[in-house]
């Protein structure tokens, strides 16, 4: 039976160690505050905002909230983050993803000054991950890679897949998995032989988007399984990209859904804001 790898705890433990120094950085005079732009009203991206928001005001810094109406052009965000991008006291710019489909998500990421792009999607940051540069890295994989350290899972040597390429997940994964000397393979839709790719993995790491995909037979003996996905079953359960109950069994760690990667991401958040604060302030 699989050790649980609780994200809840772990990020817990990061905000903690994050309060206690924005608490001496404020001391030494520098501050920081995280602009969170919300283009419509969809309830998903209001609860991730809201637990951004509710972050921010745990490890003591200041968050602006800009709630935008879902009428707003591409032109009214862009000079909104022009703004943001000139205002001195702003150290990092989020802009809720999706946006309306008006508004061209590359035009607006390409907008956020690298400096304050702690969302980590900014080509500039991007480019730096490829080639080991610092930069601000995307929040959901290093968050997995943070969770596998404080859990002292060995990366170095092992195969790591990656199932998904998307540039959020999939692709910063298995760069950060190639700086910490795992082995990748990455696969997608058009992967052939997926499930047996799958069976060869030390750590499993699953971004497919699809509810329930990855099950016991695509899992060998006492893998590392991370679940990147989430969903509402037909209960309005939340539920991974993996089959929980059928992979535990097989898998010597595992992420649940929820409570694994979701809160990482929000700390990793929180650390990249700090780490503007300490570069920039």
């Amino acid at each position: 039976m699989a050790q649980l790898i609780d994200g809840k705890k772990i990020s817990k433990e990061i905000k903690d160690e994050l309060k206690a120094e924005v608490a001496e950085l404020l001391k030494q005079g520098k501050t920081c505050a995280l602009a969170v732009i919300q283009v419509g009203d969809d309830p998903a991206s209001s609860v991730y905002v809201g637990n951004k928001k509710k972050a921010c005001a745990y490890i003591g810094i200041e968050s602006l909230s800009y709630e935008l109406p879902e009428s707003t052009t591409e032109e009214e965000l862009l000079s909104l983050i022009d703004k943001l991008n000139k205002d001195p006291k702003v150290h990092g710019i989020l802009c809720q993803l999706p946006l309306p489909s008006h508004i061209c998500e590359d035009h607006i990421i390409h907008a956020i000054s690298p400096k304050k792009d702690v969302d980590g999607f900014h080509p500039q940051n991007v480019g730096n991950l490829v080639i080991g540069e610092k930069g601000f890295v995307s929040c959901t994989p290093a968050g997995i890679i943070e969770l596998l350290k404080r859990y002292q899972i060995p990366m170095d040597g092992k195969h790591c897949v990656v199932v998904g390429r998307s540039n959020i997940v999939g692709k910063p994964m298995s760069l950060l998995m190639l700086r910490e000397n795992a082995t990748v393979t990455i696969c997608h839709s058009h992967t052939q032989n997926l499930k047996e790719i799958c069976r060869e993995a030390d750590i499993l790491i699953v971004a497919i988007g699809k509810p329930r995909y990855i099950g016991a037979d695509y899992v060998k003996d006492n893998a590392v399984v991370i679940d990147v996905g989430i969903h509402r079953n037909a209960e309005n359960k939340l539920c991974g990209d993996v089959i929980f109950e059928e992979v535990e069994p097989k898998a010597s760690y595992i992420t649940p859904v929820p409570g694994g990667v979701g809160p990482m991401t929000i700390a990793m958040l929180m650390h990249n804001c700090v780490e503007a604060m300490k570069l920039y302030s």
